[in-house]
């Protein structure tokens, strides 16, 4: 006896999507791997050559032109005014080093100043030591309020997230470390 192999076998079929199941790219795992992703790389290019600009900007002598022409004065000034401060040339290289990784966090990826700290300090993040992360945080010029509603505007954006969800995301110590008052400011001012 010879048995047919119909169509209509369940081994054969295929199989449906199930209904109103979203696309892997929608899923709110995806958008959060992506975001993570481009932040990595983000970080990654910026923080490439800094090395060999420290390197440059210690050997690199500055003289001034010895014309006693105007222009030449005012270039003078202009040259001696890139210099660094009295008082920056006391401050060790690693604390200027987590200095510019903290403006470079919060001009780019809108952090909070709990997550710069812990960025900075992190063995998995930049290593840098607690002391010099700590004066990276104290002295990076940041607007921590606009940092915040920044972040919200991106949860908005990017996940549709609810406004209590959003406050919740900043405030979290799992998430982005804003303080409560931070993440208060960018809920009032995520409309305008």
């Amino acid at each position: 006896m010879t048995t047919n192999i119909h169509p209509q076998d369940t081994q054969y079929q295929q199989s449906a999507p199930a209904p109103g199941k979203k696309p892997f790219y929608k899923r709110v795992w995806f958008i959060i791997l992506a975001i993570v992703v481009f932040i990595a790389i983000a970080v990654g290019a910026t923080g490439g050559d800094e090395d060999a600009a420290e390197a440059a900007d210690e050997n690199t002598a500055v003289t001034a032109p010895a014309s006693p022409d105007a222009d030449d004065a005012d270039d003078a000034v202009a040259v001696e005014d890139d210099a660094p401060a009295p008082e920056s040339r006391d401050v060790p290289r690693e604390h200027q080093s987590a200095l510019r990784k903290a403006e470079t966090y919060s001009e780019m990826m809108h952090m909070s100043k709990a997550g710069i700290l812990e960025q900075l300090t992190s063995d998995y993040g930049e290593g840098f030591s607690p002391e010099a992360a700590r004066y990276a945080v104290d002295n990076v010029d940041a607007d921590w309020n606009n940092n915040a509603l920044e972040k919200a505007r991106t949860y908005q954006d990017t996940m549709s997230m609810s406004p209590s969800a959003i406050h919740e995301q900043l405030v979290s110590e799992y998430g982005e470390k804003f303080t409560v008052e931070e993440a208060d400011y960018a809920l009032a001012h995520l409309d305008q």
